[in-house]
């Protein structure tokens, strides 16, 4: 049997991810063999597997850092939302429907068993089995049938820890307060308290943790400083969403409602000249040198969107001046025609952008492959890509027919506008020579000189990050009494 601990969270987006990331790097590097592990992601960033099989990109990461290819094991359950109701429930990888909200709480249940078998399957490939939960465990209402907090620590049999973030404020009325929501039994589950992203002088929290320690009988094991990453945070919370300053070269992504996948831009952001903003006004495309459509989990709705507050048009307008690149959904956007015959989205069909001589009809298979090669002649801004070496993967619902009678599908669709291409590749700019040749270009054009501008492969600078990461919580985290937490998993069958 693996050995196991849980992190837990006061609400999300305190840190769990990167906490869990973290964990399985240093424990690696203390020569375990580490895995994480989610039982259940609600995410629009997903990822394809070598087998073909979908889960969250949260998990991915935390593979990356514990140096073991990812594996759908490690995330059984991904919900992703298609509306403020709804989400595409997926399970092992593959999709199993769309589901409201009230009809998956009365359904999860019967996925424990799955929950179950994967982490088995994960126990056989390692020591150690770092867990992560999700949202907060004093969810009350949702304590019923849990599955992914203190459920599924108690099926288990896990200890907690619990993570605060001081950032938001509050943080011991954030730590006091989950613990006394917790019933007797689940309290006894909490082993460690952990304060995060502190920023200042750690001293001035003294007397509140003696306080907190006393009066919730947990000790706090570590405050963990504010940390200036170039990670994946969680899709929902990211502060990139935030971003406005405009860089010497700039960067346009469209943020839709349902934007999902935006980690394809990740990797422009180590060129400090190069700025990478999220827009959802016309006027925000303001001085881009370069518009992003990225992924969309509701195509139709998201275009729909678009079209309504301006920025279809404001898009338009600007190709043929600007170089347009559409990414899975985006470049469905950019055809003439969508259609969902199924209604696996909104159902009916409606005019596309006109951007590129391209259809697409929705299907209820879903595409999922990881793909790589060399990327085809292209013209325009894009010509220096052109042979340039490539990897990531595709995930999509919607089959593209070229109207120009493409025999083979292309890596970049392109068509009679000049700079103006579609890729169903996520991932494609992730090997630095890509990249660097599309920021280049883009500098040549304006006449900016970048040709010191490069970006490292992205898997490469990742692990700088891992290390970074794990670095920090060696300095401020009490790593043998997390050790001295690790417990053997014992399974409880569900009644």
């Amino acid at each position: 049997m693996a050995k196991i601990i849980m992190v837990q969270g006061t609400m999300s987006g305190v840190g769990k991810s990167l906490l869990v990331a973290g964990l399985c790097r240093l424990m690696k590097r203390d020569g375990y063999r580490v895995a994480p592990f989610k039982s259940q992601n609600m995410a629009l960033n997903s990822f394809i597997t070598e087998e073909g099989l979908e889960m969250g990109r949260a998990q991915v990461m935390q593979a990356e850092a514990a140096g073991i290819k990812p594996s759908v094991c490690m995330n059984p359950i991904l919900l992703k939302p298609t509306d403020h109701v709804g989400s595409q429930v997926i399970v092992n990888g593959k999709v199993l429907g769309n589901m409201s909200a009230r009809e998956y709480f009365a359904y999860k249940r019967k996925l424990i068993p799955d929950i179950i078998r994967a982490f088995q399957k994960l126990e056989e490939m390692a020591d150690i089995i770092v867990i992560e939960g999700a949202g907060s465990p004093a969810e009350v209402n949702l304590r019923e049938n849990c599955i992914v907090n203190m459920g599924l620590a108690q099926l288990v049999d896990a200890p907690v820890l619990l993570v605060g973030d001081i950032d938001r404020g509050g943080v011991f009325a954030q730590l006091l307060g989950t613990l006394i929501l917790l019933t007797e039994e689940e309290q006894k589950r909490v082993t460690g308290l952990i304060i995060n992203k502190f920023r200042g002088d750690s001293s001035l929290l003294d007397s509140g943790i003696d306080i907190l320690e006393e009066r919730g009988g947990i000790p706090v094991i570590g405050v963990i400083p504010y940390m200036e990453l170039a990670l994946e945070d969680e899709d929902s919370l990211t502060g990139r969403f935030d971003r406005r300053k405009q860089g010497a070269i700039d960067m346009a992504v469209i943020r839709y409602p349902r934007i999902s996948n935006f980690t394809d831009f990740n990797v422009f952001e180590q060129i400090p000249e190069v700025s990478v903003r999220y827009v959802t006004a016309a006027p925000q495309l303001q001085g881009a040198d370069i518009i992003f459509l990225p992924g969309s989990k509701n195509t139709m709705s998201d275009l729909t969107w678009m079209r309504q507050n301006g920025l279809e048009e404001a898009v338009k307008a600007m190709a043929g001046r600007i170089p347009i690149c559409g990414i899975c959904g985006g470049l469905q956007m950019l055809g003439e025609s969508i259609s969902d015959p199924q209604g696996m989205e909104s159902g009916g069909s409606m005019k596309g952008m006109g951007l590129l001589p391209i259809t697409t009809c929705l299907q209820s298979e879903k595409t999922r492959r990881q793909v790589h090669g060399a990327v085809e002649p292209l013209e325009g801004i894009f010509a220096p890509l052109s042979g340039c070496s490539y990897g990531g993967y595709e995930i999509h619902m919607g089959q593209t027919s070229s109207k120009q009678g493409a025999q083979k599908e292309p890596v970049f669709w392109t068509g009679d506008r000049a700079n103006v291409y579609g890729t169903y590749v996520h991932g494609i700019f992730d090997r630095g020579e890509m990249a660097t040749a599309l920021v280049r270009a883009l500098a040549e054009r304006k006449g900016v000189d970048m040709q010191h501008a490069a970006c490292e492969n992205y898997e490469d600078f990742k692990e700088t990050q891992y290390d970074k990461l794990a670095d920090t919580l060696s300095a401020y985290l009490n790593m043998e009494e997390i050790y001295g937490m690790l417990r053997e998993s014992h399974i409880q069958q569900p009644v």
